[in-house]
């Protein structure tokens, strides 16, 4: 997921796009762990760790990043 630009005119605006962008993340990349821990090695389990790391990450990089700007 990819925004170009958003503008968040208040506290409620900040909330949901943080649980809308919580929820793609858990949705992909939650899944992914879900299934390496069920049907993966333990190398598939780590690297979906890892996805999942670098997803948050990327995401609160995005906001700070954003915040700067201002």
């Amino acid at each position: 997921m990819t925004i170009d630009h958003i503008t968040l005119d208040n506290r409620g605006d900040f909330a949901m796009l943080a649980i809308e962008r919580a929820r793609v993340i858990v949705s992909e990349q939650g899944t992914a762990l879900a299934l390496a821990a069920r049907d993966g090695s333990e190398d598939d389990v780590r690297s979906s760790g890892n996805a999942l790391g670098q997803a948050i990450t990327e995401a609160l990089l995005e906001v700070f990043d954003g915040l700067l700007d201002k």
